[in-house]
């Protein structure tokens, strides 16, 4: 194995929540008088920055300002909702079949993400864990993933990277870890299989495709 260090994603890889984010999603949509989307829309469309994505299902543009009082709306409902998410289905035998290092890193908030990781039974499973310091989320994870490594003293060329959007290609790429994109997530399967990207349908087999880049 080259790559000895598996970053995993949280929201929509690990954690079970794609419904959770849609109606939380629909919650922020609604207080500017925006539409519905369901789970396929959102997965034909999600991207980041969010901002964008959120420009182009409201048909407008979406600035700073608004963004900042939309993702709290987001983040509010989400909060509702979250004691009640499961792990994905195989996500404990996934964690146990990597035989390197494990880190997490999240586009949740830090001080939210630490205790939920306590909550699930993942103590002592990944040697750090980083979410979000900010107020507001919604950016591109690349920056975020620079720091992570950095911060474990681990060279993007050792990492290889478990998520489920194409945003989390382009952050492997801007390192040069490998990626293995997880179609259970956030994005359609087609969007990411079209990338061109390794693509796997279970988080064991994400595991197992890692294990051999």
């Amino acid at each position: 194995m080259t790559r000895t260090h598996l970053v995993w994603d949280w929201n929509g890889t690990l954690l079970d929540d794609l419904s959770l984010v849609v109606s939380a999603t629909n919650h922020a949509f609604a207080a500017v008088g925006g539409r519905v989307v369901d789970s396929d829309e959102h997965r034909a469309r999600f991207r980041r920055p969010v901002a964008e994505f959120y420009a182009e299902i409201l048909g407008r543009a979406v600035d700073d300002e608004e963004f900042g009082r939309l993702d709290k709306i987001f983040h509010d409902a989400y909060r509702v909702g979250l004691t009640s998410m499961t792990l994905a289905a195989d996500a404990k035998a996934a964690l146990t079949s990597w035989p390197g290092s494990q880190s997490l890193l999240s586009m949740w908030f830090h001080s939210e993400l630490v205790p939920a990781v306590e909550t699930y039974g993942l103590n002592g499973v990944f040697t750090r864990v980083d979410g979000l310091r900010t107020e507001v989320g919604g950016h591109l994870k690349a920056g975020h993933l620079a720091a992570h490594l950095e911060g474990l003293a681990v060279p993007g060329s050792r990492a290889v990277l478990i998520g489920d959007s194409l945003d989390d290609a382009a952050a492997a790429d801007s390192v040069g870890a490998e990626v293995v994109l997880y179609t259970g997530g956030f994005t359609h399967p087609d969007r990411l299989r079209a990338s061109g990207r390794p693509v796997a349908d279970t988080l064991v087999q994400a595991v197992e495709i890692a294990r051999s880049l």
